[in-house]
């Protein structure tokens, strides 16, 4: 059963949440370049997000990866992590997103693992073809999931995880942090609670992935997905419809999720195959302009909403 109110759960698990030594109770010089702003890195949007909701005009927040990039696979370049390294705060995703933070010199006293408080409800992924995403090279999916926060009440936890982070930085904002953070997390539960209601509308229907990436939001909302390894802009070859079909067998789905707008040639083999394709957007990377974390998930349960109508 889907939980609407989750006012309660960010502040259970808020104590284990910062790495290392914890972050400075006050904002130290790292800011003063910055008109006095601390300095907020985040390694994804959503976080990105969360952390501008939360702050407002108290901090500066960036997110440095290239808008054509995955920020899970985004390996940065050395002036963009000695950016990181000056930052008052770092805001991770934890559940090996980012690989690229395990390995360069970060400071710990500034890194927040904002998924640190559900680590031992995890997905675990057995095992994964290699593959790639354009400019971003080779990789798999192995080891374990890392889209937390589509499940919206780890969001929220991820949400709670940051302002708590933002209150040691910034302790003369507690209440307007408090008041950013209270609102946000109202529109997340609600949101929850709607993509919960859309999700309820599918029963047990088979579903199907374009990518491997719905694995938190298949847990808590209870869709049947199996996923391939198909990327938007690539249409399709023989044996990609092969290994479909095959699926298909087995998992009669009559809906495959998309993470962003599929080539017109993919819809259509698709259609004949009694398939219809929707995007729902992961989000991880900063949408187009007038677009938001929020509007995106609208989006996603309005059109998964659509999905179930006669």
């Amino acid at each position: 059963k889907i939980e609407r109110h989750l006012s309660g759960v960010a502040a259970l698990a808020l104590a284990a949440l910062l790495t290392g030594c914890g972050v400075s109770d006050d904002a130290n010089s790292n800011s003063d370049s910055a008109g006095g702003k601390p300095q907020v890195f985040a390694v994804n949007y959503p976080l990105a997000y969360f952390a501008e909701r939360i702050g407002g005009d108290a901090i500066d927040v960036q997110f440095p990866v290239p808008e054509e990039g995955d920020p899970a696979f985004w390996q940065p370049d050395g002036d963009a992590i000695a950016a990181f390294q000056s930052a008052d705060l770092i805001l991770r995703n934890g559940a090996t997103y980012a690989k690229w933070t395990a390995t360069a010199s970060l400071p710990e006293s500034i890194q927040v693992d904002t998924s640190a408080g559900f680590a031992d409800a995890y997905i675990k992924i057995a095992e994964a073809t290699t593959h790639s995403h354009g400019s971003d090279g080779e990789h798999s999916h192995t080891g374990t999931a890392f889209t937390t926060w589509l499940d919206l009440g780890q969001a929220i936890q991820q949400a709670g995880a940051i302002h708590e982070a933002l209150a040691g930085l910034l302790p003369g904002q507690a209440e307007l942090l408090a008041a950013n953070f209270a609102e946000l997390r109202t529109e997340l539960e609600s949101l929850d609670g709607d993509l919960a209601f859309a999700a309820q509308g599918l029963g047990d229907q088979p579903v199907v992935a374009s990518h491997p990436v719905y694995q938190y939001a298949a847990r808590r909302y209870g869709l049947k997905i199996r996923s391939l390894l198909w990327e938007p802009e690539v249409v399709p070859d023989e044996e990609a419809m092969a290994d479909l079909k095959a699926l298909l067998e087995t998992h009669p789905a009559q809906l495959i999720l998309w993470e962003g707008e599929p080539a017109p040639e993919s819809v259509a083999k698709l259609d004949a195959l009694g398939l219809e394709s929707l995007v729902f957007d992961p989000c991880g990377n900063r949408p187009g302009e007038g677009e938001d974390f929020l509007s995106v998930m609208r989006g996603n349960i309005e059109r998964l909403q659509a999905a179930n109508q006669p």
